[in-house]
């Protein structure tokens, strides 16, 4: 422990933050009162970002209509997308994706206009743009499950297709619909691993010291089987 750390508690509340979030596919309806819906995009809006552009927007969807031509979209893009998968064809349309009628709150996250003006950190990486926003729906993916609410991130549709319902200028690129709202229950584990589809691959598989491929250290060498933490 640091002097900056903090207190045993909040520590411990961050922690569970992180591993109890799910990626949610089923909702409960209701609503997200206004306060609360600031509040998590307020904390979307402190991610960090490279050269500090902060990349995103957020629009919020809000008319019926315009959920079901969105979730139209994605409709069209899951059964492209269980094609290509071959024979996990069958497997992968099980796995629905209702939360965009569903869920209290649509948002669309995309990526703002006239990106290529920020050249700090992007000259040679420049999807950093993309990674900075992913961190902000990160930090509201974690302030949702403290607040109690599911969020789900959802990335089948085409993109040209949501840039013209949403009348998005161009160089403006959509990266994701989140579904967000109050859910009956979270996932004791995440519902892809509950499904079979994957599994978390042990930590110590992934961390290497000085090269590519070398075990780190940090870990037991006789076992790779597991994380050191494991989720709570």
């Amino acid at each position: 422990m640091t002097a900056h750390a903090f207190a045993a508690d909040e520590a411990k509340a961050v922690y569970r933050a992180i591993h109890e979030r799910r990626d949610m596919r089923h909702f409960a309806g209701g609503e997200v009162a206004p306060e609360v819906l600031r509040r998590l995009l307020d904390a979307a809006h402190h991610a960090p970002s490279v050269g500090f552009m902060q990349p995103w927007r957020f629009i919020r969807v809000r008319g019926e209509g315009l959920r079901r031509q969105l979730h139209e979209v994605v409709e069209r893009e899951r059964v492209l997308t269980a094609r290509a998968l071959g024979q996990r064809e069958d497997e992968f349309m099980r796995l629905k994706v209702q939360g965009v009628l569903d869920a209290a709150e649509l948002l669309v996250v995309t990526l703002a206009d006239g990106r290529e003006q920020h050249v700090f950190g992007r000259r040679t990486l420049p999807q950093m743009d993309l990674a900075s926003a992913s961190c902000a729906i990160q930090n509201l993916w974690l302030a949702a499950r403290a607040e109690g609410l599911g969020m789900g991130w959802v990335s089948l549709f085409e993109p040209a297709e949501l840039g013209v319902l949403l009348g998005l200028p161009e160089g403006a690129e959509p990266i994701a619909l989140l579904c967000l709202g109050p859910v009956h229950a979270f996932y004791e584990e995440p519902m892809l691993q509950r499904e079979r589809w994957a599994r978390r691959a042990p930590l110590a598989s992934l961390v290497f010291d000085e090269s590519w491929g070398r075990p780190s250290d940090l870990f037991d060498p006789s076992s790779t089987s597991s994380s050191c933490v494991e989720p709570t």
